[in-house]
Formats: C-alpha cells, sequence, structure tokens
C-alpha cells in the first residue's frame, strides 16, 4: 500500500520579496484571464512555488547512474490557481481539462491555453509537433493519472503561473515549472496522490514523475537531478544525489563568517537540451560502456562503474572521442565525492579546485563548454577572493557558478560584466544565491474572483 499522502504545510514565514511579487503576478493573471472562465471551482486558490536549481559540481552524471550535487536557487516558479476532482458515478472515461497561462515563456502573448484529454487517448507530442511550454505541464498532470479512477472521473484546474527563472539558462526552468504543477496538482489529488505506486517517498516519486514528463512530452533525455532538487531541496543544503539508487543526502552548506558567497553568471547563450548535442553526449556514454563490456570488463554497467584504469583498457576500442567522454564521468564522479567531504569539513579552497577541475574536465573532455562561457570562468578565476568557478548544468550555453569570499562579490561581478562587454559587446547577468528550499505550498487564498 502507498503512504497517505497530504499536501505539504503551508508555509508560515514572511515570503522573500520575489516569491512575493511573482504571488502577486500570478494571481493578477489568474483573475484577469482565468476567474470567469473557472466560475465552477469553488475557493480557495492554492498557491505553490517549486525553485530552480544551479548545480556546484556533477555534470552529466545524472544519466550514467553516477553522482551530483545541486542546491535549488532563490528563483521560483509559483503556481496560482483553482480546480476540483469529481469522482463522482460519471460514465466515460477520465477526463481531465486544464486552462494555463503564464506570464513567462518564449511562444507567444499572455493568452489562455487549454487542452482537453481522455485518459484512454493520451498521446505525447512527437518531433513534428510544435513545441510549447504547456506540453511540461500537461505532461506532469498526464503523470497523475494512475492515480485517478479509469473511468467517471473529472479533473479540472486552471492555472497562472509566474517565474523568474530564466529560460534556456542551464538553471532548470523546466523541471521548476514540472514541479510546481505537480505540487499543485497535489494540492487537489489529496490522498489520490502516489495511490498507483509502492513508493513512499513523495518527493522521489514526484521527480521520477516530473523527469518523465519531460522525456516524454517536451521530448528533452535529461537524467533526474533537476526535478529531484527542485522537489526534494532544503534550505542552506547541497543535495547529494546518488543517481542509482535515488537515495538523497542533504549536505550542509556551511553558515559562517567565512562561508563564501554563491555567484551565477548567465551568458545568455540560451541553450535547449533536447537539440541533438546533448542526446548525442548520452549516446557516446552509452557506447563507452558496451565498448568496456566488450573487452571485455563485465563489472561496468554503467559509467558509475567504471574508474580511470578501464578507461585506460579499453581506450584503444574506444578511440579518442568517447575515451575522453569516459573520462570525464569517471573523474567527475570521483570529484563529486570529494567535494562532499570538503564541504563537511568547510574546506573552501579544496572546494574551489574541484570546480575548476570540473569545468576543465567539462571543456576538454565533454566538449559542453562555449566561448562565452569559458570567458565567464577564465576571468572568475583571476579575481582576488574566489575559490573556484565551473559551466553549471547540461552546457552549449548558460550559466556559471563562482565561490567568492563575501566581501570580493562586487569586485567580482564588476570583472564579469566588464570583460563580456568589452569582449563581445553584450551584457551578462550576474547575481548571488543562496541554497533555497524544494517545492512547496505557499498558501491558500479565498479571495480568487475575477477583477
Amino acid at each position: 500500500m502507498s503512504e497517505t499522502h497530504h499536501p505539504p504545510k503551508l508555509a508560515n514565514a514572511k515570503l522573500p520579496t520575489n516569491v512575493s511579487k511573482l504571488v502577486d503576478e500570478a494571481k493578477s493573471l489568474y483573475k484577469s484571464k482565468l476567474a470567469h472562465l473557472a466560475e465552477t471551482h469553488k475557493p480557495p486558490a492554492f498557491i505553490v512555488c517549486a525553485p530552480g536549481r544551479v548545480n556546484l559540481i556533477g555534470e552529466h552524471t545524472d544519466y550514467n547512474d553516477g553522482y551530483c550535487l545541486p542546491m535549488a536557487i532563490d528563483y521560483q516558479v509559483v503556481a496560482y490557481g483553482t480546480g476540483f476532482v469529481h469522482t463522482g458515478k460519471g460514465s466515460g472515461p477520465t477526463t481531465i481539462r486544464l486552462r494555463m497561462i503564464s506570464s513567462q515563456k518564449n511562444d507567444g502573448d499572455d493568452i489562455v491555453e487549454e487542452r482537453k484529454l481522455a485518459v484512454n487517448a493520451l498521446t505525447p507530442p512527437d518531433e513534428t509537433t510544435p513545441k510549447s511550454w504547456t506540453n511540461y505541464v500537461v505532461g506532469t498532470i498526464v503523470q497523475y493519472v494512475p492515480d485517478l479512477p479509469h473511468e467517471g472521473c473529472t479533473l479540472d484546474l486552471a492555472i497562472a503561473f509566474a517565474s523568474d527563472v530564466p529560460i534556456g539558462a542551464g538553471l532548470s526552468s523546466s523541471a521548476a515549472l514540472e514541479t510546481a504543477t505537480a505540487t499543485f496538482l497535489e494540492c487537489f489529488m489529496h490522498d489520490m496522490a502516489f495511490s498507483a505506486t509502492s513508493s513512499g517517498n513523495i518527493q522521489r516519486e514526484r521527480a521520477i514523475r516530473c523527469q518523465k514528463a519531460e522525456n516524454e512530452w517536451a521530448l528533452s533525455p535529461c537524467g533526474i537531478m533537476d526535478q529531484y532538487v527542485s522537489s526534494a531541496a532544503e534550505k542552506n543544503n547541497c543535495m547529494l544525489l546518488d543517481c542509482q539508487s535515488l537515495e538523497i543526502t542533504q549536505i550542509p552548506f556551511k553558515q559562517a563568517e567565512d562561508t563564501p558567497a554563491i555567484v551565477v553568471a548567465n551568458s545568455n547563450v540560451a541553450h535547449e537540451i533536447a537539440d541533438g548535442e546533448y542526446g548525442k553526449r548520452r549516446r557516446e556514454c552509452a557506447d563507452a560502456v558496451a565498448t568496456m563490456q566488450n573487452v571485455p570488463l563485465y563489472h561496468v554497467l554503467s559509467l558509475r562503474d567504471a574508474n580511470l584504469q578501464d578507461c585506460e583498457d579499453a581506450k584503444d576500442k574506444m578511440g579518442d572521442v568517447i575515451y575522453r567522454r569516459a573520462k570525464h564521468v569517471v573523474t567527475e564522479n570521483k570529484r563529486v565525492l570529494e567535494c562532499k567531504t570538503a564541504l563537511k569539513m568547510g574546506l573552501w579552497d579544496r572546494v574551489g579546485a574541484l570546480m575548476n577541475d570540473s569545468h576543465a574536465s567539462l571543456k576538454d573532455d565533454f566538449d559542453v563548454s562555449c566561448e562565452e562561457v569559458d570567458l565567464l570562468v577564465e576571468t572568475a578565476q583571476k579575481v582576488e577572493g574566489v575559490y573556484g568557478s565551473r559551466i553549471t548544468g547540461g552546457g552549449f550555453g548558460g550559466c556559471t557558478i563562482t565561490l567568492v569570499k563575501k566581501d570580493k562579490v562586487e569586485k567580482l561581478t564588476e570583472a564579469l560584466k566588464g570583460a563580456y562587454k568589452a569582449k563581445y559587446d553584450k551584457e551578462c547577468d550576474v547575481f548571488v544565491t543562496t541554497a533555497s528550499a524544494g517545492a512547496r505550498v505557499l498558501a491558500v487564498d479565498v479571495d480568487c474572483k475575477p477583477h
């Protein structure tokens, strides 16, 4: 039997300024665009949020059964809306009706998107289907269909989204959207949510469902890291994720006088991991495993099982490119585990050195960096007070993460912005973040009638 699921407890603390603004934005959007379409919905409205993430270290290890060490960031997706699940004695297949709108997207105006689905005719999009932010939402909700009765049930939701997680920056805006959608839906499903699974770990099951939504409905071959940290992160902690067992360990990001600031720089070179290069890296890693097994190295079932000697033993058969891909994953896993220990001991110099080594490996062995990101990393690494800097996320653009002494943040920011402007005549966004909490219900609101 599955564990009885209850919606997360309401957050009583005062909301951060950016989250408060997002709540106001989502509420206004709901009341002006959706409320009059949802007249059959009874108050209250639920307000939930889910964070983006930055990965301290452990890149392209998640789909290789390895280790990674991400943290949630202060930037969020907020969902505000109403709905109901009716499990009466209706006839015919269970149906889903969704009305949704987002203030942040890259494919159109602020218009209400509507989807009507019958659970006996759910067809994911294919390569010919136009890309849309709504696929992430629909795909997530579809993952909860097994928890609903197969017949006679109606799920009706009206949701307004607001977000300050940059799109295409490698900060997991899509995972935050999926996790916010899932958390919002669970508020209305109550004990039905997760009733079809025997897993007692709600955060893990939510992450698995959100990852599947992105794989199948957004056609993005991502691993599970992004969805898991958005679901399960804890404030002031990094989350060590074992991507084979899916066990997590919260590693305190020690809050002390000498604790470094976490600085994120956005190159504004947008990436799209559903494009070919990310999938190509996954195939190359699979090729590395297959080649090792043919050596034969039968103990290597995934690159998590391999060591550097295994890479050397299979090097001639793998060829240079596949060898470098395997070498990165093997050494990155080792770096993650060493970084965990260094974090616990507050050895910031060692954490920074591991970050620098990670970037070099991602650049030279995994080939997922780019000129603009390399400039930001190299500039940061030269600034006094910086412990380490690296690309973060899937690569091919996006952001860097830098650990720097708190009194050197302004100097670092000026150096990054100045170097980027001088080289490319473009701006890069630089901000300080903290290790944030994962998805949660913020409040309920009885004042959800139209303006």
